[in-house]
């Protein structure tokens, strides 16, 4: 998906139900495979479950060593799949 070695691309989602928050994000990393998280809030809002997403999404791409830009992506997540499927 990239050719930039310093570059991460995070495809992220929430969402609500039952009032738990369920975030799902999609990290893609230059010639790394794809890494997959999932995290759950309980009580929040629709903002604060975008808030929520991005914010993980960016904890965990952070941790990858020589990172310095990472792209957010949100409310993508069917594209997402079809785009990294398509990778493999």
């Amino acid at each position: 998906m990239s050719l930039n070695p310093h570059l991460t691309v995070v495809v992220s989602d929430a969402s609500i139900k039952n009032q738990v928050t369920t975030s799902i994000s999609y990290i893609h990393s230059y010639n790394k495979p794809v890494i997959k998280t999932i995290y759950h809030a309980v009580r929040v809002i629709s903002t604060e479950a975008k808030l929520f997403a991005i914010r993980y999404s960016i904890i965990q791409a952070t941790y990858l060593p020589h990172i310095n830009q990472i792209i957010v992506i949100m409310d993508s997540i069917h594209a997402a799949k079809k785009i990294f499927n398509s990778l493999v």
